[in-house]
């Protein structure tokens, strides 16, 4: 980092530009003195301020931005005890948010298999049984990631594959979506899965052809293996959140909307942020169903009055259907390439009703995880039963992930006042078999942010990490580009739905903001706001070279959380 403290060199720059010294070191105006603990100078600020888009430099007091501008304007902030950082023409932004994510998940990822890219079951298998050889007795191995669209044949894999590698050892894997699992026979005759379990609502066992479970299960039907793994401490929740957060914090990222939290998460969450010891800010989902969303009345949804807060619960997270990939996205016609399915209800439509209804009624906010077509009309269609419409509401209902839209469900989310909450890498990561799942018809309405943006709605942008990689920078070259890591395909896919670099970087800060109520205080580079920053190793360009780019720093209410080398 190209960070110095106040030298000879800028005070001869500051004095030519007629800024007094007084005699304790601070700049003089007026016969007023104006201190700042840390300057930008020589940048290239995107200050999503509409009234002052682009800056060079801006000065930090506490926690907060005391000035936005040009390098003269800002050096009256600096004095002897002002660390000033030459940008030398490099990009800083409003701090980065992702608007959907599961941090804690991603603290759990970094502690099993990773089984991202893995070209078959059977590499897959073999990675779990070398990285289960150091476990104790009785542990499970556990792992994510794995993606049978990048097999041949493209079929679910087999409990068969894991039993030949790990066979006493119970193994859990999540697929890359987190939306099926792949278990051994270990782990279904400890969870009591076999030929005679019936489905759950919201959940399909994968079977062979006399009905016996495969060993993949998916959406609700997860639920049937994973309540049997061990229950985490709290200090092994404190620290995958610890190396999470540490993680997100190092690609830039300042703050997170955390997806499906439990009650236990959820206390140590509130104990690290009470300690000062969590390096970035969280804004809370509760893993919401009928009796969380029925316990809401007796509970007060927090409000962060100044946007300083490193823990806020305020919201509750649904589910209306499962993921394309594993076919469980509700959809109105049957899969392109699976005739006789339509996909799957994890919350039935009149439920998911009654909840969007009663969680407005106790003042919280509400996420609904929406794939297809269909569940994101059902989910459209309870929020409108909700009254998020009326023009007193302001509750701010989002809808995760709005993929696959019909062209009538479109210009809802602005009517009715619904946050798009939508993840940019999603879409090049599913342009390989989208289309075979959905058919060129369908594919007018997916991932469709530019017309979501032309609507006039709000659409705040994130990951899904870890279902897809946790720095942002992937997002926005995804944003802007509509291609692949090789710049494929030519010219992008479904090239009309690009964003700007100024819209995408407004999504992944400024709407984000909005999208927890926090616009007031933070998300643009203005005096007065918290002075939550990213800075990167050189300028942001909307092309290839996004791929290239680093973190330089990464600063959080005025303290530096991350800084390279």
């Amino acid at each position: 980092m190209h960070g110095v403290a106040y030298t000879t060199e800028f005070l001869a720059l500051f004095l030519a530009a007629g800024v007094g010294i007084s005699a304790c070191g601070g700049a003089q105006r007026g016969g007023v003195e104006v201190r700042a603990d840390l300057v930008f100078v020589g940048g290239d600020l995107y200050t999503m301020d509409a009234e002052r888009p682009r800056a060079t430099a801006l000065a930090i007091r506490g926690e907060h931005i005391v000035a936005v501008g040009d390098d003269k304007e800002i050096s009256r902030y600096i004095s002897e005890g002002t660390r000033v950082v030459n940008l030398d023409g490099r990009t800083l932004t409003p701090g980065l948010s992702d608007a959907h994510c599961h941090l804690y998940g991603l603290g759990k990822s970094l502690e099993a298999v990773n089984l991202r890219g893995v070209a078959s079951a059977e590499a897959a298998a073999k990675m779990v049984a070398e990285a289960s050889a150091g476990l104790d007795e009785g542990e499970w191995a556990t792992g994510r990631g794995w993606d049978q669209n990048l097999w041949e044949g493209q079929s679910f894999p087999n409990k068969a594959t894991l039993d030949a590698a790990v066979p006493k050892r119970p193994v859990s894997l999540r697929r890359v979506d987190g939306h099926a699992l792949w278990a051994n026979s270990a782990a279904l005759e400890i969870a009591g899965v076999d030929k005679n379990t019936s489905d759950p609502d919201g959940g399909t066992i994968e079977r062979d052809a006399e009905g016996n479970p495969t060993g993949v299960l998916i959406d609700n039907a997860m639920s049937l293996v994973e309540r049997k793994l061990p229950r985490p401490t709290e200090a092994v929740i404190t620290r995958r959140i610890l190396a999470a957060a540490n993680l997100a914090a190092s690609v830039g990222i300042t703050s997170v909307h955390e997806m499906g939290l439990s009650e236990q998460v959820v206390s140590v969450y509130r104990g690290l942020a009470a300690e000062g010891r969590l390096p970035i800010r969280v804004y809370g989902f509760l893993a919401g169903d009928s009796d969380v969303v029925a316990s809401l009345g007796n509970r007060v949804p927090e409000v962060d009055q100044d946007g300083t807060q490193f823990f806020v619960l305020r919201a509750i997270k649904l589910f209306a259907d499962g993921a394309l990939g594993s076919r469980g996205a509700a959809m109105l016609e049957p899969y392109s390439d699976d005739a006789d399915n339509s996909g799957l209800w994890v919350t039935d439509k009149e439920e998911l009703k009654a909840s969007a209804v009663a969680v407005a009624e106790a003042g919280w906010q509400l996420g609904v995880h929406a794939i297809g077509d269909a569940g994101n009309r059902a989910v459209l269609d309870a929020f409108e039963a909700a009254g998020v419409a009326y023009p007193d509401a302001d509750l701010r209902f989002r809808v995760e992930h709005a993929q696959i839209l019909a062209a009538d469900d479109i210009p809802r989310f602005a009517k009715l006042g619904v946050i798009a909450s939508m993840q940019p890498t999603h879409a090049t990561s599913d342009m390989p078999w989208a289309e075979a799942r959905v058919g060129a018809e369908r594919l007018a309405g997916a991932y469709v942010w530019r017309s979501i943006l032309d609507s006039g709605a709000h659409l705040a942008a994130g990951s899904d990490f870890p279902v897809e990689r946790v720095d942002p920078l992937l997002g926005v070259y995804a944003a802007v580009t509509r291609q692949d890591a090789e710049s494929k395909p030519a010219g992008g896919w479904l090239a009309e739905q690009r964003m700007t670099l100024e819209e995408v970087l407004g999504a992944f800060s400024t709407e984000a903001a909005y999208a927890a109520f926090v616009e007031d205080y933070r998300g643009v580079l203005k005096p007065g706001f918290v002075a939550d920053l990213t800075i990167f190793d050189r300028k942001l360009q909307a092309d290839a070279s996004v791929l290239k780019t680093d973190v330089d720093m990464t600063v959080v209410g005025g303290a530096v959380k991350f800084e390279g080398e």
